[in-house]
């Protein structure tokens, strides 16, 4: 049985391939367009999963989406004239949703088909369940607690559930207009970082500052007494405007979401490429913290509902890994799983699982441990693309590679280290990183100099053999 899971017209575009319920490969559609959180259809991403497993669109079953725009119906026409949202958000919204609706034309567009050709079933799947879907049944939980929690996707913003055997139970959500992932957005935006995805700017800042504004942050979102929250509606447009999104040529973009409220509580927002301030410093420190305090908040509450041990955790928040590597520590939980793509890419996978396990009601598969799951290239595709361009080249055993790895390392090199399958998720895990040598004082420096240019504050991550993290982690 092959299933097509796919995430498009969204943030993050991607597509995975299920065989027999097993993930045999997956990719985001940016790793084809050079386009960072790519949001249209994933064509190449899609092809891509066909061809690597040597299929065409005949041979898929089923066919998933991670969307539903019949979810929370009811709720956004309520919120819609209540509010008075604008019309412009209004229109682009019901624009997106139509595209959602259009998958089976866009793919029988992509592969030279009528419709009616493709004989695969299709699935809407709620956002997060496909996220939920993503963490729970990739992980090796029997029973488990889970969370969700982003920006918004289907009108939600947050939700929890049990996940047992095959099955998922959704105990609550956290709907539009309340979002933590929107709460967060807006600090980055009002910090000067306005591109979509630049979340993790701040969350790199954070370790610089002081936690100054805990105060004043907690004016603008309020714990709730049944364990989640909401946002104070004076301090987000998004409440009377709706979030007003673009996705010219597939690049996602989204307008400011704080309002003059936030310029009032604490001092003038920073444009971009503004000097970093102390104050801009502390006030990343202080959301950094007082985010993971509300996830602490949430992931205690669920604990105390649930008594379970086990803990799945994704959606866009969950891509803070710093606050991940706090949830053990901070909250009742002893075990947890993150899905390598937390992130809305994972939903494309999410979709696929939902389907195969909770409506199918299929047997579980092993847990999904690796992140390799993207595109690989053969010695000889690597051979004709380095002649195609004029690039020197030399091949060597892995002995002699190794040590002239060493020495170009040691002295002062940087080295682009290219193996295997790509990973799924916005993390290098060493098969397409770049390498330079940690001991040096100039290592940064050297990095953003020759290729990153990242911002001064902007953190790279170690690499070390196991045996050895106690000699230099605490």
């Amino acid at each position: 049985m092959y299933i097509l899971g796919i995430n498009a017209f969204h943030g993050d575009s991607s597509a995975c391939l299920l065989k027999d319920g097993v993930v045999v490969c997956a990719t985001e559609e940016e790793r084809f367009r050079r386009i960072k959180h790519w949001a249209g259809f994933p064509t190449e991403a899609i092809k891509f999963c066909l061809e690597d497993e040597g299929i065409s669109v005949s041979d898929l079953d089923y066919i998933t989406i991670s969307r539903d725009s019949k979810a929370n119906f009811s709720k956004k026409i309520i919120h819609t004239l209540k509010n008075r949202v604008g019309l412009k958000s209004i229109f682009d919204r019901l624009m997106n949703s139509k595209k959602v609706r259009s998958i089976k034309s866009e793919l029988a567009d992509l592969f030279d088909l009528k419709e009616s050709d493709i004989t695969a079933e299709f699935h809407n799947i709620e956002h997060h369940r496909s996220h939920i879907a993503s963490s729970f049944f990739a992980s090796k939980f029997k029973k488990s607690a889970i969370l969700s929690i982003d920006g918004f996707g289907d009108f939600t913003s947050t939700m929890t559930a049990i996940g047992t055997d095959n099955k998922i139970e959704v105990l609550d959500s956290v709907n539009y207009p309340h979002s933590i992932g929107v709460f967060y957005t807006a600090v980055t935006q009002f910090l000067g970082f306005p591109n979509y995805g630049d979340e993790y700017k701040v969350m790199g800042l954070a370790p610089y500052g002081e936690s100054k504004y805990l105060k004043e942050l907690s004016e603008i979102v309020e714990k709730t007494d049944v364990g989640f929250f909401k946002l104070n509606k004076k301090y987000f447009k998004h409440f009377k405007e709706g979030v007003a999104m673009d996705w010219e040529d597939g690049k996602p973009a989204i307008d400011s979401l704080f309002t003059n409220y936030w310029e009032k509580l604490f001092w003038k927002s920073r444009n971009k490429g503004d000097t970093l301030e102390q104050f801009h410093i502390d006030l990343a420190t202080s959301v950094q913290r007082f985010t993971e305090d509300i996830i602490f908040h949430i992931l205690t509450n669920l604990h105390e509902r649930t008594g379970l041990d086990n803990i799945c955790i994704t959606g866009g928040v969950a891509q803070n890994s710093v606050a991940n590597g706090k949830i053990l520590a901070n909250t009742p939980f002893k075990n947890m799983y993150v899905p390598s793509a937390g992130h809305d890419a994972g939903t494309s996978i999410g979709s696929a699982l939902y389907l195969y396990n909770h409506i199918l009601d299929m047997e579980r598969m092993p847990e999904i441990k690796t992140a390799y799951l993207g595109r690989q290239s053969t010695e000889e595709e690597i051979i004709s693309c380095l002649e195609h361009e004029g690039v020197k080249y030399e091949k060597v055993d892995d002995d002699t590679l190794f040590l002239k790895v060493s020495d170009k390392l040691l002295n002062g090199g940087v080295i682009g280290w290219f193996q295997g399958r790509a990973e799924f998720g916005p993390r290098a895990l060493g098969h397409r990183s770049i390498l330079v040598d940690p001991r040096r004082k100039d290592a940064k420096e050297l990095l953003n100099e020759k290729i990153k240019r990242r911002e001064s504050f902007r953190p790279f991550a170690p690499s070390i053999l196991e045996e050895y993290v106690e000699e230099y982690f605490v």
